[in-house]
């Protein structure tokens, strides 16, 4: 991933850039003040990740931070769910995570939330908060400055977590860290179940492979590893650790839909309520849902829309394409180990392994994400919409049209002129030919 020069690094989910091109520590400290000129605080905890200049990153926004009285609650090294955990169990008037997730070494960023992990996003204060910086438009210093104490959070995240632990058997699971912050939030599994590692050593230059699940080919070390050995599952984090893949016992990758279904009928065991999944899933999470007595939910793409809906039907679980699980128990976050948690608990109840468990859900053919470069994605759409009269159509999040035997949703990209199709079909043939019919319009 490359930065453009005239790109801003305030996005629509959180604040990204090159280090010390784009996102310095002069630029850090002046968002530590927008940010407690925007959102007047008292008490800020703050999450950092393994990349090298996450440090001096840390100093410089807690320095602006504490000028305008705001206390700063150090966490240390932690996950992304870690901080969320800190921001709603410690009653902090807001949160900000140092971290560029999935991006390479050189990138580096902040997650900002309100109180109880509430996300800020480009429509609800990042703007704002760019707007104060590019403007100096700051609050004066507070007459008394905020300090500095430290939480140790990974001891009480790990013992909050594990209490959803139900594992009946042994199990051996192998994990991909990366070299990245899953190595905090797997502590959860450690002693559960026996963990066989790969690249487990903390370093922010990402030595063996992109820290991003999504994209198959970093997942090549683990399905070698997988294939040679007897593992029940495997597990590979992403950099901040908010995301997680998952592989069954022979190596296979599991669809990050499939897995939000498997999770729901874990949950909907025990408590039957409100489950959201976003738009791009395929028709068996709804019906999964459905067979286990929930209620489902469809959201658009984008961890604030999901937050912001779960919280309002205070549903129990939700889960989206990317590989983001969020749980009411984390004050409707992420939590990727409690994800990976009751994947362990439903192998272990289990006398048939993850592979016949997820079967059964695999009822459809997906296409997958495909990209398009186009030159006017809004009239991509309009073309579709002329094209496609006969289906069901809804335009929550893009243009998604369906029909008795398959579906379609088409997305603009916000930052490129880019449109993205996901696409199921009832039978294979039909979803290759649908595939290939819907992007020749794209395309045309």
């Amino acid at each position: 991933m490359s930065a453009n020069p005239g790109e801003s690094i305030f996005k629509a989910y959180d604040i990204r850039g090159i280090y010390g091109q784009t996102l310095t520590n002069d630029l850090a400290f002046k968002i530590g003040r927008a940010f407690a000129t925007f959102l007047p605080c008292r008490k800020v905890v703050v999450g950092r990740d393994m990349r090298p200049h996450s440090e001096p990153l840390f100093r410089e926004l807690a320095r602006g931070l504490t000028l305008h009285g705001a206390d700063v609650v150090d966490l240390g090294l932690c996950s992304t769910p870690m901080c969320y955990f800190a921001d709603g169990t410690l009653q902090a008037d807001g949160a900000i995570m140092i971290t560029a997730s999935h991006n390479p070494g050189e990138w580096n960023g902040f997650k900002l939330c309100r109180a109880q992990a509430i996300p800020i996003s480009g429509a609800t204060g990042i703007k704002d908060i760019e707007r104060i910086v590019l403007t100096s438009a700051f609050a004066k210093p507070a007459a008394t400055p905020g300090k500095v104490s430290q939480y140790a959070v990974v001891p009480d995240y790990v013992a909050r977590i594990r209490r959803y632990a139900d594992i009946r058997r042994p199990l051996r699971v192998c994990v991909d860290f990366a070299n990245s912050m899953g190595l905090l939030e797997n502590k959860v599994l450690e002693g559960l179940v026996q963990i066989d590692p790969l690249f487990d050593k903390l370093d922010g230059t990402f030595p063996n492979h992109e820290a991003n699940p999504l994209k198959h080919d970093t997942l090549a070390a683990i399905q070698a590893r997988m294939r040679k050995g007897h593992y029940d599952f495997g597990i590979a984090y992403d950099g901040d650790a908010d995301r997680a893949g998952f592989l069954d016992e022979r190596g296979e990758i599991i669809p990050m839909d499939i897995i939000t279904a498997l999770i729901a009928q874990a949950i909907l065991k025990k408590e039957n309520g409100v489950v959201f999944y976003d738009l791009r899933s395929s028709w068996a999470v709804k019906e999964v849902i459905l067979e286990n007595g929930g209620t489902p939910m469809m959201s658009r793409v984008g961890h604030a829309f999901i937050k912001a809906q779960m919280r309002a039907a205070n549903a129990v679980f939700a889960g989206e394409l990317s590989g983001h699980y969020y749980f009411r128990e984390n004050f409707f976050a992420e939590s990727s180990s409690l994800a990976a948690l009751f994947i362990a608990n439903l192998i272990s109840q289990s006398t048939v392994p993850l592979s016949a468990l997820v079967k059964p859900i695999q009822r459809y053919f997906a296409s997958g994400e495909i990209n398009s470069e186009v030159h006017d994605p809004k009239k991509v759409l309009e073309q579709l919409l002329r094209k496609y009269t006969g289906g069901k159509v809804t335009e929550l999040d893009g243009l998604s049209v369906e029909f008795a035997d398959w579906w379609f949703n088409v997305r603009c990209s916000n930052t490129e002129p880019l449109v993205r199709l996901n696409l199921e079909a009832k039978t294979k043939a039909q979803m290759e030919q649908k595939r290939d019919e819907v992007l020749a319009v794209i395309r045309a």
